[in-house]
């Protein structure tokens, strides 16, 4: 909220988020709903769209969403539909619209 139009800052924070949530197991889960409490998935969306033709926030935020989203059991699924909830598919659509050559 401090740099809204920043998207090299969106990018990092993304990336942050990215590495924070990164993992396997009880201690990542943990890290995942915390960021989930924190409110990052609206934030992650938020600047998804803040930055329609940056290649570098799109990728830091579906790695962000994908780490957040990632598992198996009730918190990952809950999870997910926390993502959805915050317009995440829409956006994830549109960003690969945004960058049909990207691999």
């Amino acid at each position: 909220r401090a740099h809204p139009a920043s998207a090299g800052v969106h990018e990092q924070a993304c990336w942050a988020l990215r590495n924070i949530t990164h993992g396997a197991g009880a201690q990542s889960d943990g890290r995942a709903q915390a960021a989930v409490a924190a409110g990052a998935l609206p934030q992650i969306v938020a600047v998804m769209r803040a930055h329609p033709a940056s290649a570098g926030v799109h990728e830091q935020a579906c790695w962000a969403l994908r780490n957040i989203t990632h598992g198996a059991g009730a918190q990952s699924d809950g999870r997910a539909q926390a993502a959805v909830a915050a317009g995440a598919l829409p956006q994830i659509v549109a960003v690969m619209r945004a960058h049909p050559a990207s691999a």
